[in-house]
């Protein structure tokens, strides 16, 4: 059995929650702390902005209109709009048997228990192969198809990005509960309002929310219950209930004010 420890993080803005996986990472790569499964929720609403994706597709006026924020992932891929959602990250070494391999392998195996999860919740999902599908300029994540797609009815319901450095793997993932998809569209950039218009229309014909697939709302204790489930029985992991230590804590708050609140980072590309 492969020994984790499970962190249930309360709710916290963007520069946080990204700090506090990149902490995470960098202790477990010292050997100071064991493989995370970290799940967790932002308030306020923020917009992620995938590693190299241009700062230019956030709309600043409207984000400050609506009171959300704006992050830069460590992770690659396109922008989310977090709200309404489940958010995990996985964070450990490269060499760890659940993340040996190259990228698409790892993230295989670790969607194996991304949809026994969404199973145990009353969701008939699938994975879709996309083999060679063709870049797509859209910022909006979940309108771009990727190698892999979690669905539901033939709509994306789980977006997951992956990043590998020296340091280990770092794995993000979000399933939506509830509320508009489309809102993202309010925090992007458009040559026009008919074109933002179009893509709300489209973001909507292709993905969903799990409340959108049940007709009710699910709670996050009850997802996050289910993603646990799920990579104990997939993956043969055995939890231990943790916390951030005190010198995780520390390295989060430093890297906030360094990197992630910090516009070097945050308007880098």
């Amino acid at each position: 059995m492969e020994r984790w420890r499970l962190i249930y993080a309360p709710p916290a803005n963007g520069a946080w929650n990204m700090a506090a996986d990149e902490a995470l990472l960098e202790h477990i790569h010292r050997g100071e702390s064991a493989p995370t499964l970290r799940l967790y929720n932002w308030t306020p609403p923020c917009l992620s902005l995938g590693r190299a994706q241009s700062f230019k597709d956030a709309d600043l006026a409207r984000l400050r209109e609506h009171g959300w924020q704006v992050v830069r992932r460590l992770t690659g891929g396109r922008a989310i709009l977090h709200a309404d959602e489940l958010t995990y990250s996985v964070a450990a070494p490269e060499e760890n048997p659940i993340l040996i391999g190259g990228i698409l392998e790892s993230y295989n195996r670790l969607a194996q228990a991304l949809i026994y999860a969404a199973q145990k919740l009353g969701l008939a999902v699938e994975v879709k192969e996309r083999a060679g599908a063709a870049p797509n300029l859209n910022p909006v994540c979940f309108e771009v198809p990727s190698a892999y797609e979690i669905t539901v009815g033939g709509k994306k319901l789980i977006g997951s990005a992956q990043a590998r450095s020296q340091m280990g793997v770092l794995q993000h993932g979000s399933l939506p509960l509830t509320g508009d998809l489309s809102r993202i569209c309010e925090a992007l950039t458009f040559t026009s309002e008919s074109a933002r218009a179009a893509a709300k229309e489209r973001l909507l014909e292709r993905a969903t929310t799990v409340e959108s697939v049940l007709g009710a709302a699910v709670a996050w204790e009850a997802a996050a219950e289910a993603f646990v489930e799920g990579f104990e029985a997939q993956l043969g992991i055995q939890f231990e209930r943790g916390e951030m230590s005190a010198s995780e804590m520390q390295r989060a708050q430093e890297l906030v004010q360094e990197k992630y609140a910090h516009p070097s980072w945050t308007e880098r590309a």
